[in-house]
């Protein structure tokens, strides 16, 4: 039997081995964990699906392997020694044919309206026309009303293609974007002594998926303080009791609650675009993803139903995922499902930062670390300690005016934290 990458969740289609957990000649048990697989931002565990023998490992730790690929054979118990010998059909396959447009070519097709209005596209089309410096008024709309499609744009680019691989010396078509410069790669040791380190594909993904926030999304960010005095001193009154519940009170639960209870007020930044249907999906649930810097990478587990649990439950699930995601036992299902992402950097330091949404969520708060700062306080200068708190959010989806005021009515909340909130 042949043990196969399986397909681990959508999207997934290839991993890279992590480690090993059998070797050749070991008897393993029917959902034995065999070897784990790095992916996406995920390790997941392969169990056996039947007990057997070890009789040939086809892989090794680094190795990437792609859904389908066999990774390890075994001889099933019961079975004869010797396997049955079996023809193998070499199958000769063609390279796949690059999709052919059926757009006229862009010579004979020009949009025009009677008002003047550019062509029916949704903004991530133009977004994509803009990027890849194509004229829409030269590509023909497949959809109702003459509406462009992603697809409308993908045919007419591979039609300028070919048009321009029939026609060499003669430029590229009207309409094309200039191709981008080739990548290269640089000696720096010509200049002193260095190391390299290959790119792992969880770093990989965080760049991957970075780049296309960055791209995709209009980002503002919004900054502001809030007092946290009085609430390190309810925590500091607390603490000993959450301790003998077996979890450890930190100021990230407080701001957990604080989210949850704010975004109730301002549900925009708890939905998403539906970028093909052009809606607004308003989520009327609240799992906040919590990101975890790991010795990997950073990783975003999700903490659901925030808004039904007190901080006892919240306090006690943070520390379990914070816990998992560090020892990279965090499923995939654990990091989907997220409507708002916090980014608690007080721990390391620094003050105010711009962090980036994770798609296809609408906002993420970014938190930097409390300083003991002079205000103003019924007309005296006292010592408070400040927090730094930064809201980026999606301005497709957000206008300036609600982020200000889920901001502001954030610190409020985070400010005015009573004791009965604690749930306990």
């Amino acid at each position: 039997m042949e043990i196969r990458m399986p397909a681990l969740a959508e999207g997934v289609n290839e991993g890279t081995v992590v480690s090993i957990q059998v070797k050749e000649g070991d008897k393993i048990d029917k959902d034995q964990t065999i070897l784990e697989l790095e992916t996406e931002k995920a390790t997941a565990p392969i169990p056996s699906p039947d007990a057997g023998t070890v009789s040939k490992i086809l892989v090794k730790e680094g190795d990437k392997v792609s859904v389908g690929q066999p990774m390890i054979e075994i001889q099933e118990a019961g079975a004869p020694s010797k396997p049955a010998e079996k023809k193998e059909e070499q199958v000769q396959k063609s390279p796949e044919a690059p999709r052919v447009g059926t757009q006229a070519p862009s010579a004979s097709f020009q949009y025009q309206s009677p008002t003047g209005a550019p062509p029916p596209a949704s903004p991530t089309v133009r977004k994509m026309a803009r990027e890849l410096g194509i004229d829409l008024t030269r590509v023909r709309g497949t959809e109702k009303g003459g509406r462009i499609t992603i697809h409308d744009v993908r045919d007419y680019v591979q039609q300028l293609r070919a048009s321009a691989s029939q026609q060499p010396g003669q430029g590229m078509p009207q309409g094309a974007a200039p191709q981008a410069p080739p990548k290269v790669s640089i000696d720096f040791s010509k200049w002193g002594p260095v190391k390299k380190k290959a790119v792992s594909s969880i770093r990989k993904t965080i760049g991957k998926r970075m780049h296309e926030s960055w791209n995709t999304i209009p980002h503002v960010t919004q900054f502001d303080e809030a007092d946290v005095t009085d609430l390190l001193s309810l925590r500091k009154k607390h603490l000993s009791n959450f301790e003998k519940k077996g979890v450890r009170l930190t100021i990230t639960a407080f701001l957990i609650r604080a989210v949850v209870d704010t975004l109730k007020k301002h549900p925009l930044l708890n939905a998403s675009l539906d970028e093909v249907t052009e809606e607004f999906v308003y989520k009327e649930y609240y799992h906040l993803g919590i990101a975890v810097d790991t010795e990997s990478g950073l990783i975003v587990p999700v903490i659901r139903d925030v808004d039904k649990k007190n901080l006892v439950e919240i306090s006690k699930e943070l520390a379990q995922m914070a816990e998992k995601a560090r020892d990279r036992k965090v499923s995939i299902e654990d990091l989907k499902g997220g409507t708002f992402t916090i980014s608690n950097l007080g721990g390391i330091g620094g003050q105010h930062f711009s962090p980036i949404i994770n798609k296809p969520e609408s906002a993420i708060l970014g938190l930097g670390r409390g300083v003991v700062k002079p205000v103003i306080r019924n007309k005296e200068v006292v010592a408070r300690t400040m927090l730094p708190v930064c809201v980026s959010y999606d301005h497709r989806i957000v206008d300036g005016a609600d982020g200000a005021r889920f901001i502001t009515d954030l610190v409020k909340s985070i400010e005015n934290f009573e004791e009965k909130d604690l749930g306990v």
